[in-house]
């Protein structure tokens, strides 16, 4: 008898990342059977056909990132097993994951820098062993994540966002119903998260003052708060959101 094949889906929308995988499934004389998808759209309607699933997702795809596919996933079967296989380690993507990881669901967290053979540990120390894995360097950026001093809330998040994107005081204030003084008490709180407060206090002393918006942006993109792919999904909603504004506006 031939020996059972293992059903693995491949969520990569690039060809030269899914024929790497596909090649290193293969090694060692493993029985596989291979099925991919372009984006998280299509992996989702693939995967939920089976009863225990076996993922392998990028987390950066067109239609719906990887994300957005494991949560919904995970909500019609959360014995799903899912490696998350990127070359990102930003703080977004944690933070993200951190609140769609069902309770005792096994998965695991690889970057694509590490070693041929260290990426293959991970997916089967997930798929076959059943045991989570994280990448030591995603560790280090859960730890920050789960900091309560540099933590961002969700409503410190939605401001990020807001002055991300260029939105005024009183842009932020139609957008998410708040005053003016609300408004300036997110962003204040914000900028105590991101340290940027402490830096404006620094910078006053010597007689320099810093522009708190353009320096909190800058630090949370080196702490991987935000990055471009991400806001291009967050200009969409602004833009949408915008739309119904102005016609509202309008019709007064």
């Amino acid at each position: 008898m031939s020996p059972v094949s293992t059903k693995i889906f491949i969520a990569e929308d690039n060809p030269k990342d899914f024929e790497f995988l596909e090649g290193l499934l293969s090694e060692d004389g493993r029985s596989v059977e291979i099925v991919r998808a372009p984006n998280g759209r299509e992996a989702l309607e693939l995967a939920r056909g089976e009863a225990s699933p076996l993922v392998i997702s990028d987390i950066q795809m067109p239609e719906m990132n990887g994300i957005e596919f494991a949560r919904s996933l995970w909500e019609s079967s959360p014995e799903a097993r899912i490696v998350f296989w990127s070359q990102y380690k930003d703080e977004m993507y944690v933070r993200s994951l951190a609140k769609i990881v069902p309770p005792e669901t096994v998965y695991g967290y690889i970057l694509k820098s590490n070693p041929r053979d260290k990426i293959a540990s991970a997916i089967w120390t997930v798929l076959e062993d059943e045991q989570c894995w994280i990448d030591p360097e995603v560790r280090k950026v859960q730890g920050r994540a789960r900091g309560s001093q540099t933590a961002l809330s969700d409503i410190e998040y939605e401001a990020l966002v807001d002055i991300s994107l260029g939105l005024t005081d009183n842009l932020i204030a139609q957008r998410r119903y708040l005053s003016r003084r609300g408004v300036q008490s997110r962003l204040n709180s914000l900028y105590a998260k991101l340290g940027v407060d402490q830096e404006q206090f620094h910078s006053e002393k010597h007689g320099d003052a810093l522009n708190l918006r353009n320096r909190a942006v800058a630090v949370a993109l080196h702490r991987g708060l935000i990055n471009a792919f991400e806001l291009e999904h967050e200009e969409q909603d602004f833009q949408q959101w915008f739309d119904r504004y102005q016609n509202n506006q309008s019709n007064y």
